[in-house]
């Protein structure tokens, strides 16, 4: 019934399994990949043949997180996975990113690939098994992919490189001072496709590293899919890249001069509307064949790229005059609106982005259900990018799959320089408004998120900037990398290479190849150069950043305080009662964890400070030896009970009260009379032993010995 096909290997400490032939046997191409005891389902389907008119390539990418996997029952009302997470969006792109530059040139068919996790050791990321499953599936269905590709995950711990490490490693890097990289890399046997980072001040040279041992990593696992395929791919489908030579020399006979000085013109705008236009010339030149023609965008597109890359590479002339290495001008503003907690407005040539930081408490941190377990964030970064940014009038919705994307590579970039959250207790969460755009907004968020935190008075370890890399590389070999590349240059050009870091190292890098060919002299030289545009780009930001770090009037202040962890339940009390009588009283909201730390917040110090007093009285422990004031609780015949520490009692016996013998203690004391104490001790019982005669009760300064002679 079945025509089962599997293929294992060894790969760092785990066992990797591709099987084929079993499930989902409709599907074009569907392989379940295993590595450990996690396993991801990939099935690609494709069109036999392109709808009509459509002049681009309709890849569709989902990546599925099925909560069965880990054994867990999702949350919310409905009790079922719903629409996807951030995980399950980045995944996507993950996967996305390395294979769509592979297919065929030309092919327009609609393709799906659909990745669904089935089972989750808590291990084994299931992100790199879907990646490989995936590639698997493609290699198998017969559509026109020029791979297979594979991905690994690297770690960096005390000089060395770690293949794969486990999903808990990974977690929280930014409190694990050993673990300094979360990097993921995809690539053919020839070449890098996508890099994915997450790091903590790497130096260029230990990046290159990574990336290069990585690339190696992953080479076995590419002859393995290949050996799958030779046994159960099916018929490579009957696909021959459409020829429009023809259509290509009439259209760049009608339009290069034109093409030409439409992208001189250096201003954005300008320059789309000029370019445009000479577009409709070209097309009102040509038969009306020639423009029912599927392949004229395509045509179009190859002109405009030769026109741009040609001066590129030849002359080093770059569409808006730069040199090759030349970062735009620069404008950098911090504290623009008065009620915020922190904002900055970043401006580098026509991109720009509003970012706006906002401080909370424990009570803001995000809560994340994820599959391999909940846990929560106090750093929250979201990217917005509204349709005005780019002068056009489009849909406005809910974060799309780029937005999260670019967010989340902002979010690396900053992790890395974020204080301690037991020196800073506070939920931050920074808002990216992009409101002009025209080349790598995403490196301006972290630009400007770095300026934004440090206006609200977050103490960062260091600024950082980012900068985008391009690049051009022509067939015979010649190449030219642009440093802070505009919108048109990432469309046309063959690299997208994104760095972000401080003075000291790289903090996070991306980069989407859409040829096959990188080498790493290519790798070295873009990061060389990145590194000179983000130092030169982190001056402009200083000289704004002067005047920053006051801490907002409006942001809640936060302490923190540390109890023992036996002490925790009578911090809380029966039922929460204790911690709300202390909310109630002080009126500063209180949050306690499971290690003992407690953060107190409020605008109003007398209240953190209330608050700090009366946990302090219940988890302290009273010094012999010390002086307290205390409150008469009870008279007795042989002494008054005396409330001095919390809720602690102690004695005063009749004989520690006054230096004269007392007939009562009444003669000097009543209930609720506060009195001061020196406490001398416990008695073999543990009964604590108060004094007042020891005390001055005016002064609350112990009597010295030379005082109570002359009193006698």
């Amino acid at each position: 019934m079945f025509n089962v096909t599997t293929k294992s290997m060894t790969w760092g400490e785990e066992t990797l399994t591709l099987e084929t032939g079993k499930v989902a046997r409709q599907a074009d191409g569907s392989v379940v990949a295993t590595l450990g005891e996690t396993s991801v389902m990939a099935n690609v389907t494709f069109a036999k043949e392109p709808k009509p008119g459509q002049d681009f390539f309709p890849l569709t990418v989902h990546y599925q997180e099925k909560y069965y996997a880990a054994g867990k029952v999702p949350g919310g009302f409905f009790k079922r996975e719903a629409r996807p997470t951030e995980k399950e969006t980045l995944t996507a792109r993950l996967i996305d990113r390395p294979i769509r530059p592979l297919f065929v040139p030309g092919f327009k068919n609609e393709v799906l690939v659909m990745c669904t996790v089935l089972s989750h050791d808590l291990v084994n990321d299931p992100d790199i098994v879907a990646m490989i499953a995936a590639s698997a599936a493609l290699t198998i269905s017969g559509v026109p992919f020029m791979g297979p590709i594979a991905g690994c995950r690297v770690g960096y711990v005390d000089g060395d490189y770690v293949l794969n490490p486990d999903v808990e490693d990974m977690q929280d890097l930014r409190n694990k001072p050993d673990q300094r990289l979360d990097l993921v890399v995809a690539g053919t046997r020839d070449a890098v496709m996508m890099v994915e980072s997450e790091a903590y001040e790497l130096t260029e040279s230990e990046m290159l590293g990574a990336v290069t041992f990585a690339h190696e990593q992953i080479k076995p696992v590419i002859d393995l899919i290949v050996s799958l395929a030779e046994e159960s791919a099916k018929e490579p489908f009957d696909f021959t890249p459409p020829d429009y030579s023809d259509l290509y020399a009439t259209v760049k006979a009608a339009g290069e001069d034109k093409m030409r000085a439409a992208y001189a013109i250096t201003d954005k705008q300008e320059r789309t509307s000029a370019v445009a236009a000479v577009k409709e010339e070209i097309k009102a030149g040509l038969t009306e064949d020639q423009l029912e023609d599927p392949n004229l965008g395509s045509a179009i597109k190859k002109l405009e790229s030769v026109v741009l890359r040609g001066d590129v590479v030849k002359n080093g002339h770059r569409i808006d005059g730069r040199r090759l290495d030349e970062v735009r001008p620069i404008v950098c503003e911090t504290g623009l609106l008065p009620r915020t907690h922190g904002s900055a407005l970043f401006t580098r040539g026509e991109t720009q982005g509003l970012v706006v930081t906002t401080l909370g408490t424990g009570d803001d941190e995000q809560i994340i259900d994820a599959l391999h377990g909940n846990f929560r964030s106090n750093f929250l970064l979201h990217y917005n990018f509204p349709p005005y940014s780019v002068g056009e009038a489009g849909r406005v919705g809910p974060p799309g799959r780029r937005e999260i994307g670019h967010g989340k590579l902002a979010w690396r970039a900053l992790q890395a320089v974020l204080p301690a959250p037991t020196d800073f207790p506070y939920t931050i969460r920074v808002v990216s408004e992009i409101t002009e755009s025209n080349g790598s907004s995403s490196m301006a968020s972290v630009c400007g998120g770095s300026l934004s935190m440090m206006d609200a008075g977050v103490p960062l370890k260091a600024p950082v900037a980012g900068v985008a890399m391009g690049l051009v590389l022509e067939d015979e070999g010649s190449y030219a990398v642009l440093t802070d590349i505009l919108g048109d240059e990432d469309h046309l050009g063959d690299m997208d290479f994104k760095v972000a870091g401080t003075e000291s190292g790289i903090t996070s890098l991306q980069m989407d190849i859409k040829v096959a060919g990188i080498t790493p002299e290519i790798m070295e030289k873009a990061l060389a150069q990145a590194k000179e545009g983000r130092m030169h780009i982190l001056d402009e930001m200083n000289k704004a950043l002067s005047s920053a770090g006051e801490f907002s009037v409006h942001a809640p202040r936060i302490e923190t305080m540390t109890v023992p962890t036996d002490k925790i339940r009578e911090v809380i009390g029966s039922g929460g009662k204790v911690i709300r009588e202390i909310v109630e009283v002080s009126g500063a909201k209180v949050d306690i964890n499971d290690d003992g730390v407690i953060k107190i917040a409020s605008p109003n110090a007398d209240a953190i400070q209330k608050a700090h007093d009366m946990i302090y009285s219940i988890v302290a422990e009273p010094e012999e030896g010390k002086i307290y004031k205390g409150t008469v609780v009870k008279i007795v015949d042989f002494g008054a009970f005396v409330n001095f520490f919390g809720k602690r009692d102690g004695l005063v016996h009749v004989s520690q009260i006054e230096n004269r013998r007392l007939n009562h203690p009444s003669d000097v004391l009543k209930e609720g009379q506060e009195v001061w104490v020196k406490l001398l001790g416990f008695d073999d019982r543990g009964k604590v032993r108060l004094s007042m005669k020891v005390v001055d009760q005016e002064t609350g300064e112990e009597v010295t010995k030379e005082k109570e002679e002359v009193d006698e």
